[in-house]
């Protein structure tokens, strides 16, 4: 029974604390009334290796993470459209980046665009983008071996990631939510990016549920 308690009491403590990494604009429905279709980008990364590595070298695993955090977003979604859970469409990955390429637009350089500019060229109603500050490869898998002097040591902490969601036509910030990356995130990007959504599911701006429940509040 005690252990039982203890763990609802942890889960319910993962549930409050990403619910205060969480925000979202006051008048999100309202801007996002007409949004269809949603772009991810590759997510800006960067990475800090203590072993040594060539700059060159950085920025070929910088850009690698990125794109697979794109993905892992897109597989999470991908599963629960597949489920109805959505009220947005999500572009396909592939199309995203090749049109991207077509425009010169590389993760290189990316960052230089507006999100109204890229919007504008992906022709969607908005952009999923994102942040890491990583000292670990994400993509290669992360150490599950649980320690208490870990924690004291500092190494189980491999960073932080944020999730961002803007509006198309005028470009602004719409949700955010970040999280800490630990032993206890995930074990890979996709593990990483399942838990990380699910905790914040019941705040997912585009959820059909949380609509439903706005709407009843409305009324």
């Amino acid at each position: 029974m005690k252990k039982l308690l203890v763990l609802v009491l942890f889960l319910g403590g993962i549930m409050v604390s990403a619910q205060k990494n969480i925000y979202e604009h006051k008048n999100f429905d309202d801007l996002s009334e007409n949004h269809k279709v949603l772009a991810i980008l590759p997510f800006l990364t960067n990475l800090d290796l203590k072993d040594e590595v060539s700059k060159n070298e950085v920025k070929q695993l910088e850009q690698k993470e990125g794109y697979v955090v794109q993905n892992a977003l897109e597989t999470y979604f991908s599963k629960r459209k597949r489920k109805k859970k959505f009220s947005v469409e999500f572009q396909n990955t592939k199309n995203t980046n090749a049109i991207l390429s077509q425009h010169n637009i590389t993760y290189e350089n990316i960052d230089v665009y507006t999100i109204k500019q890229l919007s504008g060229i992906l022709e969607v109603d908005g952009i999923i983008s994102g942040n890491m500050d990583i000292n670990i490869l994400l993509s290669k898998g992360v150490p599950t071996e649980f320690s208490l002097m870990d924690y004291f040591r500092g190494d189980s902490n491999y960073g932080r990631i944020g999730i961002k969601i803007s509006d198309g036509g005028s470009g602004k910030l719409l949700w955010k939510y970040e999280k800490k990356i630990d032993k206890k995130t995930g074990k890979n990007t996709y593990d990483l990016i399942d838990r990380m959504m699910k905790l914040a599911a019941r705040k997912f701006p585009y959820d059909r549920e949380k609509k439903k429940d706005r709407n009843k509040s409305r009324i």
